[in-house]
């Protein structure tokens, strides 16, 4: 230490104390370090500062010195130093300064034009002086390296615990850690497992994962979820992003898996951006196979992977087969072009919510500016479902017992939930019932509380019971004979399932899905207007169709010219209404020799595929309800047999409330809940009972 190079011009000005630890963590658990840092006050006393010009800067305790993001102490100082104004400033080493020589060789050209000393324990440095500038240069050479070095220790510890399976995870919900072991361990709450082995096996059924979702709102489950620390599940309305989560876990195939995901740092736009991506499974850090307790196989979840990436509506999946959804369209996912082999689309439109098989592979691909072709879905429909109904002819008896147990098994299922529901309820009472005889009943500040807990939990109890015998009754939990009955004698006559009103067109989706792998949609002219239709099976056979192609759904008698004109002036940015008056004003009329109007010229634009920007998309039908289990007002009419306008007078009287859409052209959607309908019906029977409203 040379105390020489302070001058009275350094003394002059003011001393700063800079103090810093990387975490918050460290503040507490190493008080000696700070300490020590704020001791340096006395130090700069004892070198000539009076007491009054020595300033701390203690903003960024619990900072990391790697870089000067959030760091709003050391942006204070470099301020100060800039201003001339600092003598000397403290620090118990130049790590405290920064972990990055950018960051440190700034610092140190803003000290060497200011003229201010760099003082830690070891000594006083002058930047100006190139012997001093080069020790400190080094100095903050090695706090970054020190910084790598620390940090490939740590890593190196964690991966090689990792390597042994002996590194903690956060268990994921269906989980525990076994201490004692060092290993994963399934939840000991039955009623957990269940819930998520029930995840899985719907997702088998449902396709995708918010299928599994409103199927467990359509039962009225609830699903377990833990954050990290409780102790406890909670029981909730299952979330999409949660059954996501299990589903790409491979935890749940008893596999011990660590580094699935890298963080990766790039510039955008001038700014540093951090994500964390997740990487391809032959570049995982650890994987264990066998390690704990599994859900499901490791065959079981790759083929989930490859049905989660099929439903991805992204360009770089266009070949999948995306989940079955409740379009009219029952090819949906199926089909291939015949003439370019792309896989076509469906697209609904229209009054009435037609759909199309529609080729966009020139838009797509940037080779054209217009569809390849499209076909309504009715008549290739019509030709493939004839041709899946011939072929599932199983043995009648196989079938019929087979279908028998499934609907017994899954009832089971369901049935099995609400039991753990009930079982938990039952323990929560009686736990609240323990803790309330266990107080001492002269103190009644804790025996109110107490008590109103027991009774609480005494009416939840009541309740789940209640939805448990609803549930009964409306969703078929438990099979009656007659229901078992009903069920044989359906699965003897798969075309009378087909043309259930209660199959839905997911179901009927999912059927054909069973047995036809691809559809190919050829359009021929000759020797007459067609479509082929080619099935492949999942068996691999090939069977050919024709459907009939009606004039007006690939082509229409408008002029090439007409079509040509209003591509132009699309393009040019003009209206509907506005080309009409243009192309009447060529002489150019409609294919029906009839002047054009707005509607007309809206037409010819949706089948030629030319979008405005400021165009209205076309929605597809309202169907009664949603895969979520909400209901239109169409369903909730069909559902109480009212006419609609009643569901208006519903809302507008408060009785039934929107749960989503609702305004200028978007549907109304309601959920109807067990408390809704009690209430609807209450409302029905007054309304059709006068006289028991003066009663109530």
């Amino acid at each position: 230490m040379n105390p020489n190079k302070i001058r009275p011009k350094h003394l002059s000005r003011r001393a700063i104390v800079y103090l810093r630890q990387s975490t918050l963590r460290q503040v507490v658990d190493h008080a000696e370090s700070t300490a020590r840092q704020y001791a340096l006050a006395s130090r700069a006393e004892t070198l000539g500062w009076p007491k009054e010009a020595v300033e701390i800067i203690d903003e960024d305790l619990g900072q990391s010195g790697a870089t000067t993001e959030n760091r709003a102490g050391f942006r204070r100082l470099a301020e100060e130093v800039g201003k001339g104004q600092i003598g000397a400033l403290f620090a118990l080493e130049v790590s405290r300064f920064a972990r990055s020589s950018a960051d440190w060789h700034q610092l140190l050209d803003l000290c060497g034009w200011g003229d201010v000393l760099i003082v830690d324990e070891q000594g006083v440095f002058d930047p100006k002086d190139p012997n001093d500038r080069l020790l400190l240069g080094l100095k903050g050479q090695m706090s970054e390296a020190e910084k790598y070095w620390m940090r490939l220790r740590m890593h190196g510890a964690k991966l090689s615990r990792a390597r042994r399976g002996e590194l903690r995870l956060v268990p994921p919900t269906g989980y525990a850690w076994d201490a004692v072991a060092g290993r994963l361990t399934l939840d000991p709450d039955e009623q957990v497992q269940a819930a998520i082995r029930l995840v899985f096996e719907r997702f088998r059924s449902e396709g995708s994962a918010n299928g599994v979702r409103a199927w467990f709102i359509r039962q009225g489950l609830k699903f377990p979820a833990r954050h990290i620390g409780d102790a406890q599940a909670q029981w909730v309305n299952p979330h999409p992003r949660t059954v996501l989560d299990i589903l790409h876990s491979p935890i749940y195939t008893g596999a011990y898996v660590y580094g699935r995901r890298e963080t990766r740092t790039r510039l955008a736009d001038g700014v540093r951006r951090t994500a964390v991506a997740p990487l391809a499974r032959e570049d995982w850090r650890v994987f264990l196979p066998d390690h704990h307790p599994a859900y499901l196989s490791w065959d079981q979840y790759m083929e989930n992977q490859q049905k989660l990436r099929a439903n991805r509506t992204i360009p770089s999946t266009p070949s999948g087969h995306r989940a079955a959804l409740d379009g009219a369209a029952l090819l949906q996912g199926l089909v291939l072009c015949g003439k370019c082999g792309a896989r076509m689309h469906v697209q609904y439109g229209g009054r009435n919510g037609l759909g199309s098989y529609v080729c966009r592979s020139p838009e797509l691909s940037g080779t054209g500016t217009s569809k390849c072709w499209m076909v309504r879905n009715t008549a290739i429909d019509e030709q493939v479902v004839a041709a899946f109904l011939a072929a599932s002819q199983p043995p009648e008896l196989e079938l019929s017992l087979a279908v028998s147990r499934e609907a017994e098994r899954q009832a089971d299922e369901i049935d099995e939930q609400w039991r753990l529901r009930i079982e938990r309820a039952r323990f929560e009472a009686r736990h609240a019932e323990r803790r309330y005889k266990a107080v001492d009943p002269d103190n009644r500040v804790v025996a109110r509380t107490l008590e109103a807990q027991w009774e609480e939990t005494l009416r939840e109890l009541d309740e789940v019971q209640r939805e448990y015998e609803r549930a009964r009754q409306r969703r078929k939990i438990v099979l009656s004979e007659e229901d078992r009955s009903r069920i044989l004698e359906l699965a003897r006559d798969l075309p009378a399932v087909w043309r259930a009103p209660s199959t839905t067109q997911q179901q009927r989706k999912n059927l054909l899905r069973i047995l036809v792998r691809e559809v190919t949609l050829t359009p021929l002219d000759v020797p007459r207007r067609s479509t082929r239709v080619q099935v492949l099976w999942e068996s691999g056979m090939v069977t050919e169709h024709r459907a009939s192609r009606p004039l007006h759904t690939t082509s229409t008698r408008t002029s090439s010219a007409a079509e040509n004109l209003i591509q132009q002036l699309v393009a040019q940015g003009l209206y509907d209404d506005q080309i009409a008056i243009e192309l009447t004003r060529n002489g150019l009329v409609t294919g029906r020799d009839r002047p054009w109007d707005q509607a007309g010229v809206s037409r010819i634009r949706r089948r030629l595929g030319i979008a405005r920007p400021s165009a209205t998309r076309t929605q597809e039908a309202v169907p009664d309800r949603r895969a979520d289990g909400l209901y239109s007002t169409a369903g909730v009419a069909r559902r109480f047999d009212v006419p609609r306008h009643r569901i208006d007078q519903w809302v507008r009287t408060g009785c039934l409330a929107i749960s989503d859409g609702g305004g200028r052209g978007r549907p109304s959607w309601f959920n109807l809940d067990d408390d809704t309908i009690k209430r609807l019906e209450a409302h029905m029977d007054v309304a059709l009972n006068p006289s028991q409203r003066g009663a109530s």
